[in-house]
């Protein structure tokens, strides 16, 4: 693997995270006081897991106005958009509990195995799903799912039994279904979470499980 970090934490925090929470909320670009509102929803919805995204440096106020909030429920918050180490490094100091990305950077994995920091790293080719199995990551992000289909979510499966899918990217309480029959293990929805009635309509895919 010449040299590449191998990570053996992510796998086992992802797996107690996720073990009966098929739904991730994503609140994008929000300011402080509304993130807290959207997360106090959702977790009174059912949905525990949520990833605020750090795209640039004026979303860490939201992100750590999320992490407070999250402490008060014992609700777990993570951090997206990581595509730095020096990101990486800045969430942790946050105190989020794990981190996602849109693609996968050895250098962002490597930063985040090394603070012991539990990391989802997307992926949307087989190369990818190959680098980022041999370097320890089992769970990983599907992005964009919506572009990518379910038909290429089950192709994927079948070489790489041991992948456990995140689907991101364009999900809604429409579809997000279909990419769990498929065989995602989560849905993460976004964007969607602009009309209110999403999480009512995604809880009970929680419900069920």
């Amino acid at each position: 693997m010449n040299g590449a970090t191998v990570d053996s934490h992510s796998t086992t925090f992802f797996n107690n995270l996720f073990v009966d929470q098929p739904v991730m909320a994503i609140l994008r670009g929000l300011p402080p006081a509304q993130t807290v509102a959207l997360c106090q929803r959702a977790w009174d919805t059912g949905i525990d897991v949520v990833e605020v995204p750090v795209q640039s440096a004026d979303a860490l106020p939201s992100l750590h106005a999320a992490i407070a909030a999250g402490r008060e429920r014992a609700r777990p918050v993570g951090a997206g958009t990581v595509v730095t180490p020096e990101q990486a490094r800045a969430v942790y100091e946050a105190g989020a509990v794990f981190t996602v990305a849109p693609g996968y950077a050895p250098d962002v994995a490597a930063e985040c195995a090394a603070l012991g920091l539990a990391h989802l790293p997307g992926v949307a080719t087989s190369s990818e799903i190959g680098q980022a199995l041999r370097t320890g990551h089992t769970w990983l992000k599907a992005f964009p799912a919506s572009e990518l289909g379910t038909g290429w979510i089950r192709a994927q499966l079948a070489p790489f039994p041991t992948v456990r899918f995140v689907a991101t990217g364009g999900i809604d309480a429409d579809n997000a279904a279909d990419f769990l029959a498929a065989g995602c293990r989560v849905v993460a929805v976004g964007s969607a979470l602009q009309d209110p009635r999403q999480l009512d309509l995604l809880a009970g895919l929680t419900a069920a499980r």
